[in-house]
């Protein structure tokens, strides 16, 4: 079970906060957006997906990291989309109270681009209690506690590097008041150029 003390408590506050917002039952904090949806697709462990054309190129570099087969998907999307063949949403540029959907995993950005500007961030919404223990774990190094040394944990889950700090989360728990009260922008595929005609997926 995963367990948090003392210095981390601020991650566990944003998470909650944001959680709370969106509508979901957890969260997850991590340093990225692709990070976060590296660790659904590695804990959902697909055989085969598809990714849109129109997106941010480290999400299909994550096709060929992973070893999975991909494929191109053309479609319009607004605000998020689904990595097709899985329950994998890629919602970095999502800001909406209420806007978790319910057996998914959302995967949301919080670089200084997006509403929430914490400069680099992500955070993974979450329904599935045993997805988020297994996460919980994953995106901290396969360890089970943010604050036990890990010489003195048995790490049994293989784990990333992939957390977020305190010094990030507090900065998102200082934003977080004015993104509430902040209009979003919109974001569709066409913000986004066709990553076809780009020479590394040629």
């Amino acid at each position: 079970m995963w367990r948090v003390t003392m210095g981390f408590e601020v991650v566990t506050k944003l998470e909650d906060k944001v959680a709370s917002f969106f509508g979901a039952p957890y969260a997850i904090a991590t340093d990225s957006c692709t990070h976060a949806v590296e660790l659904c697709l590695r804990y959902e462990d697909p055989y085969e997906v598809t990714f849109p054309t129109h997106t941010y190129p480290s999400i299909p570099f994550l096709g060929s990291k992973l070893g999975l087969r991909w494929t191109w998907k053309e479609e319009e999307w607004v605000d998020y989309y689904q990595i097709g063949n899985t329950n994998v949403y890629d919602a970095a540029v999502l800001w909406k109270m209420g806007g978790y959907i319910p057996s998914t995993h959302m995967c949301l950005s919080f670089q200084f681009q997006k509403h929430l500007k914490i400069g680099r961030g992500g955070m993974i919404l979450t329904d599935n209690k045993e997805a988020f223990e297994i996460m919980s774990e994953m995106v901290y190094d396969g360890r089970n506690s943010r604050d036990i040394p890990w010489r003195e944990q048995n790490i049994k889950t293989v784990g990333y590097h992939y957390y977020m700090t305190p010094e990030a989360a507090q900065t998102g728990l200082d934003k977080f008041p004015e993104a509430i009260q902040t209009e979003p922008k919109i974001w569709t595929d066409r913000d986004y150029p066709d990553l076809r005609t780009m020479d590394v997926f040629k």
